[in-house]
């Protein structure tokens, strides 16, 4: 079990990287957000909000982004789950990005 301390100094480390990426993805429209933590197991849950909602790619940026550089970084991070917040109006959604993908 997990002291306090090392709790609170996962919590700090995970934001720092979390804080990293945010700029990336809010650069296309998007935002990260942490939903959720499970500091014994290493399950960090995150969620793509904003234009990922109607992004094609929001499935790789989650895995070979997201997972990656968390995993990467923090060697307690066993998994990382993620999920896209498509609550948003597809029009909208895309309309808040500078990127788009476009299928060939």
């Amino acid at each position: 079990m997990l002291s306090d301390a090392e709790i609170d100094e996962r919590e700090v480390d995970l934001l720092e990287v979390i804080e990293l990426m945010r700029p990336i993805v809010q650069e296309d429209g998007g935002d990260l957000r942490l939903v959720e933590v499970d500091y014994e197991e290493g399950v960090v849950t995150v969620e793509l909000t904003g234009a990922c909602g109607s992004c094609a790619l929001s499935g790789d940026t989650l895995i070979g982004g997201v997972e990656r550089i968390v995993k990467g970084r923090l060697d307690w991070v066993t998994d990382v789950v993620g999920g896209v917040d498509n609550s948003i109006d597809y029009k909208e959604s895309r309309a808040m990005g500078k990127g788009e993908y476009i299928p060939l």
